[in-house]
């Protein structure tokens, strides 16, 4: 029989490492460890350097210190060239949709499959609507983003962060814009993707829903990382 408290091998290594912003360091010697299959929270105040992290690990900046590793690639390390190949471990979603206006969902999701290299028509159809329906919005493919709710519209970022099956799925402030009723439902899609296995790691503010999905938290302050340890 398997044994369930076998911790998952690290998805995210992170030792000693410094973070800056416009040459300022903002974190101080970083240590923290993502499991697979683990949920995570990283909360803190407002400039703490949430976002900074996030833009570490999907390597939109330096990283310095010590080790610094992520679905298998050395960010320290890492090359200009590989780095479209580590974002295709990653799903990522941010507060702003980021969605095209002029185009409809289904083809907002079809360009992203075609500018990571997808070349055939019948897959990524085949993606784009498996990745709606896991949202609940395969019904919804032929409509533009300005006929969709603010909720709707989130939903379709998720499922673009889903179309190559990702690793790991990074969410920063996905509820920023969203009322409560709508947070929930989108925090409920984000623990069922969990279930089904893939890691998933959201820098919020909305205490409301990690009161209602509790989970390990990282809290950043004063420089610093306090693990929950949930």
């Amino acid at each position: 029989m398997e044994d369930l408290t076998t911790p998952q091998p690290p998805i995210i290594t992170l030792t000693n490492i410094d973070i800056y912003q416009k040459k300022l360091m903002i974190l101080h010697n970083l240590s923290l460890t993502i499991h697979k299959g683990e949920f995570v929270y990283l909360i803190g105040k407002t400039g703490t350097g949430k976002s900074s992290i996030l833009k570490l690990l999907i390597a939109d900046e330096k990283a310095y210190g010590e080790q610094a590793e992520i679905v298998g690639y050395n960010l320290k390390t890492i090359k200009t060239k590989q780095i479209p190949y580590l974002r295709r471990k990653l799903g990522i979603i941010f507060q702003d949709y980021q969605l095209l206006a002029e185009k409809t969902v289904f083809d907002n999701l079809d360009n992203a499959l075609k500018a990571i290299g997808w070349k055939n028509k019948n897959e990524r159809e085949e993606r784009v609507m498996k990745a709606l329906e896991k949202v609940g919005l395969g019904t919804k493919h032929f409509k533009y983003p300005h006929q969709l709710s603010g909720g709707e519209q989130q939903r379709v970022c998720i499922a673009r962060a889903l179309l190559n099956d990702p690793e790991l799925l990074i969410a920063d402030e996905p509820t920023g814009n969203l009322d409560p009723i709508t947070s929930e439902e989108i925090f409920q899609i984000f623990h069922h993707i969990n279930k089904k296995g893939t890691t998933v790691l959201i820098a919020t503010h909305d205490f409301m829903m990690i009161d209602k999905f509790p989970s390990r938290s990282l809290l950043i302050e004063d420089g610093k990382i306090i693990d929950s340890g949930l």
